[in-house]
């Protein structure tokens, strides 16, 4: 408020809030006293004869007797400050009878007074004169913890406090304290461990009793199965003992709580109440009703168990019985005494009716007559008097009484549960104590003298009567009402010995099947919602109820807190209690009130009074405030207008004379009375009482503010009250009516219950709104409007609001309405009153029909009042202001909100009236709940274009579809795939719409432009909705959004083809464009086929993942990757259901191109692998088959699947075949050679059976000529001639003629599918043929659209990888003559593109590389091969190499020269032979091109491996010699070694230096000469192309050239007859394993122009050291 008052501008005095009022009783004469204090009253708090007030500032001041203060002189009259407190900041003040509290904004406690019974936490029984700190810990073992407490209660002997844990702390004496403890008083304050877990909203004190509000919890944990400990006492309930042999598990627990408190044994008192005389005095006598029969009563009940199911006219929720779900505490465990004798309850001892109707007779009787005269009975929390001898044991009582108690019992209770409250008013204040009294009038049979006896009986019957009133289930009140509510009665039916009470009707009435049932009460609460005070309550009492004050039905004392199961669905939102009364505020703005009623204080005369019963209160007043005193209450209400007024019921006071004390015959109130002072104190915000004062807390209307506010929480509480009489006495019944489901329908009962679920959400919502406007009225400190529910968190209203809306609107459009006639004149009888009066509609002859849309569609006018009153209050501000802002924005929003319900109430209703007059047929198809209307042109303003003559064809619009119907024929195309173009009317003069489905385009003419104009706008909008969901309509908060003239070309959308035959019933999810699929999306076939990935033009296009399944094998084909126009097309991965795996090039669904199939049962077993090029699905060309079950590599040509041409097979044992093949065997001249040489030539048949003439060559060179038949390795017949070469030594030739390859396949035809795939990738239809500019945009595009599909997974591409793809996305550009520099520079650029798969050349490489390791690794490391290897490579280079020139054009042909820098000075030289050629020397500097020195260095080291492991196979038996050599020759220390070599003294090296210390050399050194020329020649092995390794063999010449010159101090030139012997010196020391194949692989692959320069003669060197090596003789 002072916020508002700063906005308003007027300087707000302190007399205009906070404003205090007090009076006593209700007579015309009275008129309250103000209370002037400086500052506002933020509040108050009474006890008996004096009061507390909290202003503004946080300071707290008293009035009234305060005997405690002995040093004020008598009473005050003024209020007297408090100053102990002044320097804290309060928050909270509470008033017991004699004693105060305070809580300070830190939490802690303040108490001060009557301290006698230790209610005021402080040890010592004195007074407590000034407010002193009370400390509360929390002691979990470690140090104690303090407690922050919100707010205090306070009674007469005992205190509590609500800590911010919303956990119940007490102190003081009596049972009321709740605590496990019968030692009094409590000084320290304790928790109530009964409560703990429960969320406590509120605390209240009577005199001797307490009252708890609590939240309900959670549903999950309230249907927790029950423990395995009690759960009151905590205890286990089954205790086992071990004996020696065996274990007794025992079940006999029994709880000590619940029942009376201090036996004799335990020896504790409880204090007298220091006013104990004036609190036993017998109370008046409240006017008895005429005693009432059983049966009566249970005619009575059963009358009231219907009335309460239609709803009891006063808008509260339906009333349950006691036996319902209790909202009760822990699962209470039957006490094993009463569980074991439980069937005796069941077999009545009473053997007929009669018998019982007449006990019960006569008990009623008994009791109202014991009534009369109950002076001397008095049930205190003490049980025991002083003079009471001890009860005996309990457990050695006689059985027998158990028996017939717990009968007695189950029969009284079950009883009472079965009919209701009702009946119990007829033995009301009987505790069973009287009627086992009157039953066995001498005490327990077999007992001692009558004292003992009673004191056990009561002692035992009343635990008995405890246990019985714990029985209840847990609480679940979140659960459903009418299922609760049907399970309750059948429950109370089941009960022993009742069956034959209840009436027929009442039985039919709960057999009847009902529709399934509904949950009317929200469940669990959404957390958008958490800001809202929860409805889902319980009230939980404890302590004395000798008034009947617990509202448990009984006038028994409680140890401990339980739950009062009739408030369990009540929403109970406030308690208070009075001394010896308590009260109850629901959500509806109820009372219900209990307990002592003898001046008329609980607002009727109904008795009993130990059970919660409505105050009488007249039609239309809504309490929403509380307060009880001593023998009165006081409430705070809303009448015809929004100014609160006030209602007393209770005591009357009279005055007597000042100073003495007040007349004790004051008058009593029948139900609630006006107070006609009310109106002159303004607007009154809380009440409070205490003793017999009331106080009423006033703010003035400034601005009108505080009345706008008022009318703001006035009008939700009336809302809410409205809408709970809908759900009560309309949607509740209607549910329970039998035929509901034969009259709705299968299609409208579930929207009938939705709609119901929904009018629940919503009402439960006002409810807690109205709750939370109330308190933000009641709590005076902090009025800042800004922190409104409706303001801050309007998206929780409206969205309740939409939902509503549009559930009645379904209902609607279905005809529900029309079809709920039936079951509500069923339910409310033919003139349908209920729903007259709760519609409030004016006009008596409206139709049933339009009375239950109104009544339905009535929360929507609420929005109009929301808008209003926040208007209403913006009004009170500055235009300026923030608060302004706020509230003018929520008012928008709910304006705008009602204006958009009104306009779809309107369709709903547009759409019921156009289904009543549509073809029926057709209705049953096209009718949706969720469908409306938008226009139809059933006035033949549109027609179909080229229709025939007699055809009709009609055109309806709805919100989600276009329907075209014919005369019994229709076809519904959705608007989420609908585009409609209009047609120029230049040349046709027609008013025509081009509509466009996937599937369909047709045109539609229209009867005008104007007409054309609506149709276009109506469709474009509704299509546009469509795609856009709730969000494209009208902006519901306010900012309305812009409409698009059109909705857009290319849109996200689901449709299911139905002509299409390629596509017939698919579903296509995914983008559109057009009206084709266009963009990522997912076709899904009938057949369980499915495709994901991009389309174009309505056919699968671009990456996509193809699924069909295989019904035979029960698994899946799949296909990952390129299509084009519907067809795989390009590069993918076919993984078969049969295990196979297919990747590489597809064309038309088919192989086509180079690819390999993976064949076998798992890939991890792969039996076959094929490599090679295929044509349309078969394999032909080049190919390498490995078939890895034989042991077979068959490499070679291919046709139709079959081999066909020059092949050749290597096997695992060695075995190399050479020939021509012919569909898949081979056939005529070939070539076989085993592993040991020897070799066969001739003709063979059908694979590789020798037949016909051919020569066999032994390894030694022995030979046969002449006709072999038969199989290698099983036995040759052999007709010819033996030879014997080295006996003539002229046929010497023939065994050097085998040469192999002949017939294998050339290089340069292998592999050409591969090449063809990059060529066509550059955008070339054959190799060579086509632009540069295009290959290089070709290659721009693939690497920029590969960058873009990764992007999506980053993960895929390292930093450095992106880097080049960057850098290779820029074309070189090169004009004029290719420089030195451009030439290194395309060097670079080839590393770069070789070294990623995305660019068309890594491609390439990549697939090299597969296809060579493919061929040349495991069957195919066969050294047979070596030479096609070579081979192999060199084609690659030769046709890598066209490539490259095609892209660099500039780049001259293999050989030519490019000039370097003329400023290069030609190499030093370091060789100079004799007899040496002049013209070596080169002296034009530059670089020769060639295709080995630019590729190499890409290629080699891919496919070094597989290529070198050849050689070593190749040179194994030469090298084996090498190596034993070298082993021997390496034994020798160094200078042997180089006399042996004959290496010339000079050369030798005299002095060694290691790490910069000099060593000489000795006869013994070894490994130390040369030492670093052999180290760099060891490095040989370490790298992969030629010119690496011919580079290392001119360092090592450099370093001995270094070391030598060293040693001679003097310029110097080599000859070959020096230089030799070191360098074989070095050679041998270097210890190179397979210097053959080094030697070899340098010499195949070396570039040409290298052969004639300084390198080509140091190789020569090398391998001249290499076979010298191997020829040493060793002396």
């Amino acid at each position: 408020m002072e916020n508002h008052a700063n906005c308003s501008g007027e300087e707000e005095s302190c007399r205009e809030r906070g404003l205090l009022h007090l009076w006593k009783g209700y007579s015309c004469s009275v008129t309250p006293e103000k209370l002037l204090l400086s500052r506002p009253v933020l509040q108050a708090a009474l006890g008996t004869r004096h009061g507390v007030l909290l202003v503004e500032g946080g300071q707290v001041y008293s009035f009234g007797e305060m005997p405690w203060k002995k040093a004020l002189p008598g009473n005050p009259v003024e209020p007297v400050l408090e100053a102990e407190l002044s320097s804290q900041r309060v928050v909270f003040v509470a008033a017991g009878s004699f004693h105060n509290g305070a809580v300070t904004e830190d939490g802690v406690v303040h108490m001060w007074g009557e301290n006698a019974s230790g209610q005021c936490g402080m040890a010592g029984a004195g007074p407590v004169p000034d407010p002193r700190p009370v400390e509360l810990a929390e002691r979990d073992g470690g140090p104690p913890q303090p407690v922050w407490v919100l707010e205090l209660a306070c009674g007469e002997q005992h205190t509590l406090a609500l800590s911010g844990r919303r956990e119940v702390w007490a102190w003081g004496s009596g049972c009321q304290l709740g605590l496990l403890t019968s030692v009094f008083p409590v000084w320290r304050p304790q928790k109530v461990e009964h409560l703990a877990g429960r969320h406590v909203l509120q605390v209240a004190c009577g005199a001797f009793h307490s009252l708890a509000l609590v939240q309900c919890l959670p549903p999950e944990a309230a249907r927790r199965p029950p423990q395995d400990k009690c759960g009151q006492c905590n205890q286990l309930l089954y205790t086992m003992t071990d004996k020696e042999d065996h274990v007794i598990i025992s079940d006999s627990h029994y709880c000590p709580l619940g029942v009376e408190l201090a036996d004799a044994k335990q020896g504790a008192t409880v204090p007298e109440p220091p006013d104990s005389g004036q609190l036993s005095a017998p109370p008046p006598t409240a006017p008895a009703e005429d005693p009432q029969s059983m049966e009566e009563a249970l005619k009575q009940a059963e009358e009231d168990v219907e009335e309460e199911e239609v709803g009891d006219g006063k808008g509260g929720e339906e009333l349950q019985g006691p036996a319902e779900d209790a909202p009760g505490g822990e699962p209470h465990a039957a006490p094993p005494t009463e569980s074991r004798h439980a069937p005796a309850s069941r077999s009545s001892p009473y053997p007929d009716e009669q018998a019982v109707q007449a006990y019960l007779k006569r008990l009623s009787d008994h009791a109202l007559a014991e009534h009369a005269g109950k002076s001397a009975i008095t049930v205190q929390c003490a049980q025991q008097r002083k003079g009471d001898p001890a009860p005996p044991d309990l457990t050695s009582m006689p059985q027998p009484t158990t028996t017939v108690g717990s009968a007695l019992n189950s029969l009284v209770v079950s009883c009472a549960s079965a009919v209701g409250e009702r009946v119990a008013s007829t033995y009301e204040a009987l505790s069973l104590k009287k009627v086992m009294g009157y039953y066995y009038p001498s005490g327990v049979p077999g007992g001692g003298g009558p004292g003992s006896g009673e004191g056990a009986k009561e002692t035992r019957e009343e635990r008995m009567r405890m246990e019985e009133s714990m029985q209840g289930k847990k609480s679940s009140s979140l659960g459903d009402i009418r299922e609760g509510e049907a399970e309750g009665l059948s429950r109370r039916l089941s009960l022993p010995g009742l069956l034959s009470q209840v009436s027929p009707r009442l039985l039919r009435k709960m057999g009847r099947s009902r529709v399934p049932a509904m949950a009317l009460t929200p469940a669990a609460i959404p957390e958008s919602e958490q800001h809202l005070p929860s409805l889902h309550t319980e009230v939980w009492s404890w302590g004395r109820g000798k008034e009947g004050q617990l509202g448990h039905g009984d006038i028994l004392p409680r140890l401990q807190p339980l739950c009062i199961k009739s408030l369990g669905s009540r929403e109970v939102v406030q308690v208070a209690a009075g001394a010896h009364h308590s009260l109850a505020l629901t959500a509806q703005s109820q009372v219900y009130s209990w307990g002592c009623n003898t001046s008329g204080q609980l607002g009727h005369m109904d008795s009993p009074s130990t059970v919660p019963r409505l105050t009488k209160m007249s039609e239309g007043i809504r309490v929403w405030d509380v307060a009880a005193g001593q023998q009165h209450t006081v409430l705070l209400a809303d009448g015809d207008c929004f100014q609160p007024i006030l209602y007393y019921s209770g005591r009357q006071v009279r005055e007597g004379t000042p100073g003495s004390p007040q007349a004790e015959s004051g008058g009593y109130t029948q139900q609630p009375v006006l107070l006609p002072f009310c109106m002159n104190l303004g607007y009154v915000s809380s009440v409070f009482a205490g003793g017999q004062s009331c106080l009423a807390l006033a703010d003035q209307n400034v601005m009108g503010f505080i009345a706008s506010l008022h009318e703001l929480a006035a009008a939700e509480r009336k809302f809410y009250c409205r809408l709970s009489n809908v759900k009560g006495q309309i949607l509740r019944p209607l549910l329970a009516v039998e035929s509901l489901a034969a009259s709705l329908g299968s299609a409208s009962t579930p929207l009938f219950q939705a709609l119901a679920a929904h009018f629940s959400r919503l009402c439960h919502l006002t409810g807690r709104h109205a709750t939370s406007l109330t308190a933000f009225l009641r709590s005076s400190c902090n009025r800042d409007v800004r922190g409104l529910a409706m303001l801050e968190h309007a998206a929780v209203f409206l969205d309740a609001y939409k939902e509503y809306c549009s559930s009645v609107g379904n209902f609607l459009v279905m005809g529900g309405f029309q079809a709920l006639l039936k079951p509500s004149v069923e339910a409310f009888g033919k003139g349908l009153e209920a729903l007259q009066r709760l519609a409030e509609s004016g006009e008596e002859s409206s139709p049933p029909n339009d009375l239950l849309v109104t009544l339905f569609y009535m929360p929507m006018r609420h929005l109009h009042e929301y808008g209003r009153l926040l208007l209403k209050l913006a009004t009170c501000f500055e235009v300026s202001s923030l608060e302004y802002q706020k509230l003018q924005d929520g008012c928008s929003k709910y304006e705008a909100l009602a204006l958009h319900l009104k306009r779809k109430r309107k369709e709903a209703e547009y759409t019921c009236h156009f289904w009543k007059s549509f073809p029926g047929k057709m209705t049953d198809s096209l009718r949706k709940p969720t469908r409306r209307l938008v226009c139809e042109s059933s006035n033949k303003a549109l027609t179909l274009q080229n229709a025939g003559r007699f055809s009709v064809n009609w055109f309806i619009l709805f919100n989600d579809a276009l329907v075209h119907a014919q005369f019994s024929t229709h076809h519904v195309f959705p608007l989420a795939t609908l585009w409609v173009e209009p047609i120029s009317e230049e040349n046709s003069n027609l008013y025509g719409l081009k509509v466009t489905s996937p599937e369909e385009t047709f045109t539609l003419l229209s009867s005008s432009p104007m007409e054309k104009a609506k149709w276009l706008r109506a469709i474009n909008q509704a299509v546009d909705q469509a795609l856009g969901g709730a969000a494209a309509e009208v902006g519901v908060l306010g900012s309305s959004t812009v409409q698009r003239p059109e909705p857009p070309i290319s849109r996200t959308a689901s449709y299911t083809f139905y002509k299409d035959s390629r596509l017939k019933e698919a579903i296509y999810e995914g983008r559109w464009l057009a009206g084709k699929p266009h963009g990522r999306g997912l076709l899904k076939w009938p057949d369980d086929r499915t495709y994901t990935g991009t389309f174009k033009n309505g056919l699968e296009d671009g990456f996509g993942d193809y699924v069909v399944p295989n019904k035979n094998l029960n698994k899946n084909d799949q296909y990952q990757g390129h299509w084009k126009e519907g067809r795989m097309h390009g590069f993918g991965v076919y993984r078969y259901a049969t295990g196979e795996v297919y990747e590489g090039s597809f064309q038309d669904h088919m192989r086509h191109g180079h690819g390999m199939l993976r064949s076998g049962k798992l890939n991890s077993s792969s039996p076959s692998v094929f490599i090679g090029q295929w044509v349309q699905d078969k394999k032909t060309g080049y190919g390498v088959f490995d078939d890895i079950t034989r042991g077979e590599k068959f490499m070679g040509m291919w046709q139709d699947d079959q081999r066909q041409g020059n092949g050749l097979v290597v096997t695992q044992f060695g075995l190399y075949y050479e020939g021509t093949f012919a569909s898949n065997k081979m056939s005529g001249t070939g070539t076989l050679l085993s592993e040991d040489d020897t070799t066969f030539q001739g003709e063979f048949s059908e694979d590789w059976t020798l037949n016909g003439k051919g020569m066999l060559t032994m390894p030694n060179g022995d030979y046969f000529e002449g006709t072999f038949n038969g199989e290698w390795g099983t036995g040759l017949k052999v007709t010819g001639t033996y030879y014997k070469p080295n006996l003539y030594d002229g046929d010497k030739d023939k065994s050097r003629a085998i040469k192999l390859g002949s017939m294998a396949v050339r290089p340069e035809e292998k592999w050409c599918a591969v090449f063809e795939e990059c060529w066509t990738r550059l955008g070339c239809d054959a190799p060579g043929r086509g632009e540069n500019s295009k290959a290089w945009e070709n290659i721009a595009v693939a690497l920029t659209t590969s960058r873009r599909q990764h992007k999506d997974s980053p993960e895929l591409l390292s930093r450095s990888h992106n880097k080049t793809l960057e850098s290779l996305e820029f074309i070189p550009q090169h004009v004029g003559p290719l420089t030195l520099e451009k030439y290194n520079s395309v060097q670079r650029y080839l590393i770069k593109a070789c070294d990623t798969p995305l660019h068309p050349l890594g491609r390439l490489i990549e697939t090299l590389v597969a296809v060579y390791r493919m061929t040349y690794v495991g069957v195919g490391a066969n050294r047979r091969l070596l030479q096609q290897a070579v081979g192999e490579i060199k084609s690659y280079l030769s046709r890598i190499f066209q490539l490259v020139r095609f892209l660099f054009p500039d780049l001259p042909e293999e050989g030519a020269v490019i000039p370097g820098p003329a400023s290069e000075s030609p190499e030093k030289r370091v060789l100079s032979s004799p007899n040496e050629a002049p013209q070596l020397e080169s002296p034009q500097p530059g670089r020769v091109v060639s295709s080995s020195a630019l590729l190499l260095p890409v290629l080699l080291p891919r496919l070094y491996p597989p290529l070198f492991t050849l050689y070593a196979l190749e040179k194994e038996r030469e090298e084996d010699v090498y190596w034993e050599c070298v082993l021997r020759l390496n034994k020798q220390p160094d200078l042997a070694l180089l006399a042996f070599l004959g290496v010339q003294r000079k050369f030798w090296p005299v002095s060694i230096s290691v790490l910069g210390e000099k060593f000489e050399v000795l006869p013994n050194t070894k490994d130390a000469c040369f030492a670093s020329a052999v180290e760099t020649l060891q490095q040989i092995s370490t790298t992969f192309t030629p010119s690496d390794k011919l580079q290392v063999i001119q360092q090592t010449f450099e370093e001995i050239t270094q070391e030598v010159l060293a040693l001679l101090k003097e310029d110097f030139l080599w000859s070959m007859d020096d230089l030799f012997p070191v360098f074989l010196y070095v050679v041998l020391r270097a210890r190179i394993r397979n210097l053959g194949s080094e030697v070899s692989l340098i010499e195949d692959l070396m570039d040409p122009c290298v052969q004639h320069g300084e390198h080509g003669i140091m190789f020569t060197t090398l391998k001249a050291c290499y076979y010298q090596i191997q020829h040493e003789k060793i002396t």
